[in-house]
């Protein structure tokens, strides 16, 4: 016989997983786990951060979006022209998905359908181990060369693949 577990409220998820590493995201009632970064997943992090900070954002990492109080991600990487105190309550303009050997894509996929539906303008996902790199767009994700950011600015990919090489 199967037992049915009956979804989390979010005050529910968050006493439970809050302070757990690494990271849970509240899906729908669900307690979804994040994978464990890599040292390549960690220093593009950072590399990623440094540079939407020079192409005019405020950003940061692991922080929790609270925009939906049924899905609450904890992105890899945001960034913002906005002020922020605590925790994002409205879209970000920027999400950054960096792939771990152990995310499914399916997953990936999810994520970001669910970062446009809450009004993120621009969603990336990038592969350190291959140095690849993608932006969500209408429904899917397409293969890019540089990073074309909300506020007219370009991150070039070969000097952030660049940089990885040099810092891993």
């Amino acid at each position: 016989m199967s037992t049915v577990t009956q979804p989390l409220s979010l005050e529910e998820f968050r006493s439970r997983y809050r302070q757990q590493k690494p990271y849970f995201e509240y899906w729908f009632g669900e307690p979804i786990q994040k994978t464990m970064p890599t040292w390549l997943h960690a220093v593009l992090q950072g590399i990623m951060r440094e540079a939407l900070r020079r192409a005019g954002y405020k950003s940061g990492s692991e922080v929790e979006l609270r925009i939906d109080p049924q899905w609450e991600p904890v992105p890899d990487v945001i960034a913002t022209l906005k002020s922020i105190k605590d925790y994002p309550t409205e879209p970000v303009e920027i999400v950054v998905e960096i792939l771990s050997p152990e995310d499914k894509l399916i997953h990936v996929i999810q994520k970001c359908h669910q970062y446009e539906r809450i009004g993120t303008e621009r969603i990336f996902v990038l592969d350190p181990v291959d140095k690849l790199a993608w932006q969500w767009k209408s429904g899917s994700l397409e293969a890019v060369t540089q990073l074309l950011l909300p506020n007219d600015a370009a991150v070039a990919l070969e000097d952030i693949w660049r940089q990885l090489e040099e810092q891993a």
